[in-house]
C-alpha cells in the first residue's frame, strides 16, 4: 500500500450509491440505473490496477437519486455520475490515479437535472 500519509489506511475512498427503491418510485434509484453493476466494475478495475490505497464501497442512499448512479470520492468530496464502464474508467484514470477531476461527469452542488 502506498499512502501519502502513513496515518491513513486508505489514501482515498469512493462511495458508490447502490440504493434500491421500489419500482415506479418517482425519484428512481441508483441500483435501477446500474449503480451496483458500475460499483462492481469499479472495484474490480481498481484491484486489477493495484490501487490498494483506494477503497471502493457501496453506500446507501446518497440522496441524489435523480442524478444517479452517483459516486463520491473522499477526502476531496467530489461527486460524480457515471453511466458506463467507460465513465468509470475515466474516473479511475483521471481522478483516482492522476488526481485530476473529470469535469464532464462531476455533479454540481445545486444540480437537480441529470447530465444529458
Amino acid at each position: 500500500m502506498s499512502t501519502a500519509d502513513p496515518a491513513l489506511f486508505y489514501r482515498q475512498h469512493v462511495f458508490a450509491c447502490t440504493n434500491e427503491r421500489p419500482d415506479g418510485h418517482p425519484r428512481g434509484s441508483c441500483k435501477a440505473r446500474g449503480g451496483e453493476r458500475l460499483r462492481n466494475y469499479m472495484k474490480a478495475r481498481a484491484k486489477e490496477l493495484g490501487l490498494s490505497d483506494t477503497r471502493i464501497n457501496s453506500a446507501g442512499c446518497l440522496d441524489r437519486c435523480e442524478l444517479g448512479p452517483t459516486f463520491v470520492v473522499y477526502p476531496e468530496g467530489v461527486w460524480y455520475t457515471a453511466r458506463s464502464n467507460a465513465d468509470i474508467d475515466e474516473i479511475i484514470e483521471m481522478h483516482l490515479v492522476q488526481g485530476k477531476r473529470v469535469e464532464r461527469l462531476m455533479l454540481a452542488v445545486d444540480q437537480t437535472e441529470p447530465h444529458p
